[in-house]
């Protein structure tokens, strides 16, 4: 999609700070952290939100949630927890209509979430 911020960081024409890449995902840092580590997970296709998603992307889904623990055990922060959260739509706060896995860690998080 040409006007999808995501798209354009994944055809490298907006930098962005890349923690990990490779033929089906990248993961960048949040450009406004919540947490001392503030992941994005995004896969390289165009998918608008969670509520598009079919039985077809099942392994990419499940790619990206074993890449946020990977992530957060290579940053040290598996032992005291982390958290994950996918937003789909506006009221849900998804702000970037392109799929994305948020990992966060590194404080403590209250519950239930604001």
């Amino acid at each position: 999609m040409s006007d999808c911020l995501f798209c354009k960081i994944i055809a490298k024409e907006v930098p962005a700070k890349l923690e990990y890449e490779d033929d089906e995902l990248i993961a960048i840092r949040d450009i406004n952290p919540q947490a001392p580590l503030h992941v994005l997970i995004i896969p390289k296709e165009h998918i608008k939100r969670v509520a598009d998603l079919t039985e077809g992307d099942t392994d990419i889904v499940g790619k990206m949630v074993l890449l946020a623990k990977k992530i957060a055990v290579q940053q040290g922060y598996a032992k005291d927890g982390f958290r994950t959260v996918f937003n789909s739509g506006p009221n849900a706060g998804q702000a970037v209509m392109h799929i994305h896995l948020h990992l966060l860690a590194g404080r403590r998080f209250a519950w239930p979430p604001g």
